[in-house]
């Protein structure tokens, strides 16, 4: 294996999602394709400008709007600069913060978590090297 492309979530309203983690979170939307024999669209949102990098699939089944996200899923990550500065920008553009950022005990990481429209579990991640 050379590295992961993509983690890929389903959801109910593309736009409302692709809106999600380009404005609140800053990503880029990278590609789109449309399938209408099998019924889907996919959005590829990225970091800036970095293709190189993993991206989120995010897949919208048409005439899906709404999923069971179910035990089985845990989060995606994101590292940021500044945990608390991030929450701060996020609740500052509407995004739900369900974890405020604090230590995370015995990894010296700070952490918090979001949500984004559909559910899904988002944590962010301020590394040591990272931190002032």
């Amino acid at each position: 294996m050379k590295k992961i492309l993509y983690t890929m979530i389903r959801v109910g309203n593309l736009k409302r999602s692709i809106d999600f983690y380009s404005k609140i979170l800053g990503m880029k939307l990278m590609s789109t394709y449309d399938d209408p024999v099998n019924k889907f669209t996919l959005a590829f949102m990225g970091i800036e400008n970095s293709e190189e990098s993993s991206q989120i699939e995010l897949t919208y089944n048409y005439g899906v709007n709404q999923y069971d996200i179910g035990d089985g899923y845990g989060h995606v990550a994101f590292e940021v600069e500044d945990c608390d500065r991030a929450c701060v920008e996020i609740k500052a553009k509407g995004g739900k913060i369900i974890s405020e950022a604090h230590l995370m005990k015995g990894l010296n990481e700070i952490i918090a978590f979001i949500q984004d429209p559909d559910g899904y579990k988002i944590e962010l991640v301020q590394l040591p090297a990272t931190r002032g």
